[in-house]
């Protein structure tokens, strides 16, 4: 076990490496000016040319990359063009806030999504898998932000039962009770997809392995429903945990519309406003630190899957 977290390990440096070679090239040659969006239209050419060596930007890329990935390497995320504070400060609190809402809405699409998975595969024949197959489908096809915005007009703004956006009401006393308040609106939204996607493959994976040859021997025994379920489903475990680890990661970053529409101070907002204001410290930092993110949850399912099936040790 602990040469396979090594071999993982060591595999996430050239892919984070990757990551931070094309956002870096990408972020260079996206339309904008940063220079021009700090002075201003008034801005002397004097005062450009001295911001633009200030920020570096007059040396060739690799320099910029080469730096810019040494101070990363340092812990130095360089300082927020808009904010004028640490870049590395405003991506980690927005970090934690955007965990709290993906966490929350993993949590949901997992308990959700395997609940009426199940209920599909075992009971393929019934009205319910009926149901269930066609609420994954419209879960799946539903745009995040149009159901975000629905929910805002009619379950915020008209029936007052939800906060319209933010994650803490600014008049009350906070707590856990205030922040699952402010969650579940933005939760939802963001889970729907992730849930609809789990439901089909459990539905998937449970079906396969219900028809397998050993769970026939099971039934023949006379075993009880439930049990030979429970067997199917410790086998259906690897591919619903790969599904499941890619569904968390995407909401990493298929949250940013959802931030954006409920004022969610959150990763996808931060980087939605840094975008717009050509805050290059603060956009690189943030998709590296999604790109990490990304892989630390890949790498724990991956983890997960080796303490379930020994054959993925090898």
């Amino acid at each position: 076990m602990t040469r396979f977290l090594l071999r993982r390990l060591a595999l996430t440096i050239p892919i984070l490496i990757g990551v931070s070679i094309v956002m870096f090239i990408t972020i260079k040659i996206t339309p904008g000016d940063p220079v021009a969006s700090l002075l201003g239209p008034t801005g002397s050419p004097e005062a450009r040319v001295a911001l633009t060596e200030k920020l570096g930007l007059d040396r060739p890329l690799i320099v910029q990359y080469a730096k810019w990935f040494g101070n990363i390497l340092q812990g130095d995320a360089g300082i927020s063009i808009a904010r004028q504070t640490g870049a590395l400060g405003l991506v980690w609190d927005a970090m934690q806030n955007t965990l709290v809402l993906a966490g929350f809405a993993a949590i949901l699409a997992m308990v959700v999504g395997v609940t009426i998975g199940l209920t599909a595969a075992v009971y393929p024949d019934s009205v319910l898998a009926r149901v269930v197959s066609g609420f994954s489908l419209f879960a799946i096809s539903v745009p995040q932000y149009s159901l975000a915005l629905i929910s805002i007009v009619y379950l915020a703004a008209n029936l007052g039962w939800f906060p319209t956006g933010g994650m803490n009401d600014p008049s009350g006393e906070g707590g856990l009770g205030d922040l699952l308040h402010h969650l579940w609106l933005p939760g939802i939204a963001s889970a729907l997809v992730p849930l609809g996607i789990i439901a089909r493959m459990v539905r998937s994976a449970m079906i396969d392995a219900l028809n397998e040859d050993y769970i026939e021997a099971l039934r023949s025994r006379g075993l009880p429903r439930s049990t030979v379920t429970r067997h199917a489903f410790h086998n259906a475990i690897p591919g619903i945990l790969t599904i499941a680890g890619l569904q968390a990661g995407y909401l990493l970053g298929g949250v940013v519309f959802v931030e954006t529409v409920f004022s969610w101070p959150g990763m996808g907002l931060l980087i939605f406003q840094s975008i717009s204001q050509r805050d290059l410290p603060v956009i690189q930092a943030g998709v590296l630190l999604s790109a990490l993110a990304f892989v630390l949850i890949n790498l724990v399912v991956d983890t997960i899957q080796a303490s379930i099936d020994p054959r993925l040790r090898r």
